[in-house]
């Protein structure tokens, strides 16, 4: 992986990739393990709600957080640290749906420390890749996150059955320990040498974290010291910040609620075995990691051929992806086949991975130097959909059961389907509206 051959700025890249995938093999794999155990165990759906989204809590908690240590400290070392907490948390806590307040705790530990992951995975990016690979990068970066889950998906279900649900925690914290192992040893900062380009580019030495104050030289050969300051205010007040933000909430608010309520779904709405399913689970994951892919090729292409500028290229796509899946998703509970609901959540979380070539990467657009910051303020926005999401439907459908609804039947889980396709809808407007690909952020 250091040979001179291959750039380094490709093994970064890979790293992340895998990054991701291990921490989505650990969220789905805690959706199964859980809910395996707490059905076992007589656990209700609003306790189950409850618990699976105490992660987010955590990770809502650490994102702005994650995005300033990776601007001061370096989003490398940020990167490494959270991901030895949370493996070590994952082989330290036991699984059991009766230890309630260590589960909560457990999760909100996990959570905390994932929510480090993302804000640093873009500073550092934002430091190695070229603005013409950006696209294309961050989505296999992030593709890895539906790889993960579609490994999770088709792997997880008969490590539960055959070896019971702790076994997924070993598991997932052996994957930790092996991919921080990779990290250790072949990460790091860009040197300033490589990067004579640097600050035109936007990436490099630009962006490499500045500790403390700095001195500059002047025209006349003096010193100034200049001490870099975030800019707070401006972040909250831009609109284009705020057309990311809300893209972020419906991108997850759909996405965690599908990967944490759909196992339920096939279970109680469907009445079918997820270990009787064969590797069917997995297609709404996989073809959200080749769509993903294919929306940042797409995106790179129409930029670097001068086909489309960067803000129309970051539009169309964002529209494309969330328009179709917001009728897939109020499609979904039309079907009562397991083909129709694998066609339906395939076609949504494929199209919302498409449209991420439009909103995830914008951040590196409008503000290159504070990519990790906007990713932090961007996903407590998306962290905070998956406490609404999970916890909300866990709501819904306790009520339909009050309401003397079957879970089986389609009514009950309409609602579920229907909020997030709406706000698809409305998510996509607003990026309309108010998003641009230009820089706005020195």
């Amino acid at each position: 992986m250091g040979s001179t051959n291959f750039p380094k700025r490709y093994v970064i890249v890979i790293l992340t990739f895998f990054c991701t995938c291990v921490c989505y093999i650990e969220r789905v794999g805690f959706s199964i393990a859980y809910t395996i155990a707490a059905d076992a165990a007589g656990v209700n759906q609003s306790n189950k709600g409850m618990i699976l989204s105490t992660f987010y809590y955590g990770y809502a908690c650490s994102q702005v957080p994650g995005g300033w240590a990776a601007q001061k400290i370096g989003g490398r070392r940020v990167l490494l640290l959270s991901f030895v907490l949370w493996s070590l948390t994952c082989a330290l806590v036991p699984l059991d749906p009766n230890q309630v307040i260590i589960l909560v705790i457990a999760r909100l530990l996990v959570g905390v420390a994932q929510g480090f992951i993302f804000p640093s995975i873009h500073t550092v990016l934002a430091q190695w890749v070229p603005p013409h690979e950006r696209s294309r990068s961050v989505s296999l970066t992030t593709s890895g996150m539906y790889l993960g889950a579609a490994v999770g998906m088709l792997v997880l279900p008969s490590v539960v059955k055959f070896r019971g649900p702790q076994s997924v925690f070993v598991a997932e914290a052996a994957l930790g320990a092996m991919w921080s192992l990779l990290w250790f040893k072949f990460a790091s900062d860009p040197p300033r040498s490589e990067h004579p380009k640097a600050t035109a580019a936007g990436f490099g030495e630009s962006l490499l974290p500045i500790k403390g104050s700095q001195k500059m030289k002047t025209e006349n050969g003096g010193h100034i010291i200049r001490t870099p300051q975030i800019p707070w205010k401006r972040i909250i007040l831009s609109l284009p910040v705020w057309a990311i933000v809300v893209n972020n909430f419906t991108f997850h608010y759909a996405l965690y609620v599908l990967m944490n309520w759909l196992p339920t779904y096939f279970e109680l709405g469907l009445q079918l075995s997820l270990q009787d399913m064969g590797s069917s689970k997995m297609l709404p994951y996989l073809n959200m990691f080749v769509f993903s892919n294919v929306g940042g090729v797409i995106a790179d292409h129409l930029i670097t051929r001068r086909i489309l500028c960067v803000t129309k290229t970051r539009k169309v796509l964002n529209t494309i992806g969330f328009v179709v899946a917001s009728f897939a998703l109020m499609a979904l509970p039309l079907f009562r086949t397991s083909g129709g609901v694998i066609f339906c959540s395939s076609v949504a979380l494929g199209s919302l991975a498409l449209g991420r070539a439009g909103f995830a990467v914008n951040h590196m657009d409008i503000a290159p130097r504070y990519a990790g910051i906007l990713m932090g303020v961007s996903n407590t926005a998306g962290t905070l959909a998956g406490i609404i999401g999970v916890d909300l439907t866990g709501r819904l459908l306790e009520a339909a059961k009050t309401a003397q609804l079957d879970l089986s039947s389609p009514d009950s889980w309409r609602a579920v389907f229907f909020i997030p396709g709406l706000l698809c809808i409305f998510s996509s407007l607003v990026f309309l509206l108010y998003s641009t690909g230009e820089r706005i952020f020195d």
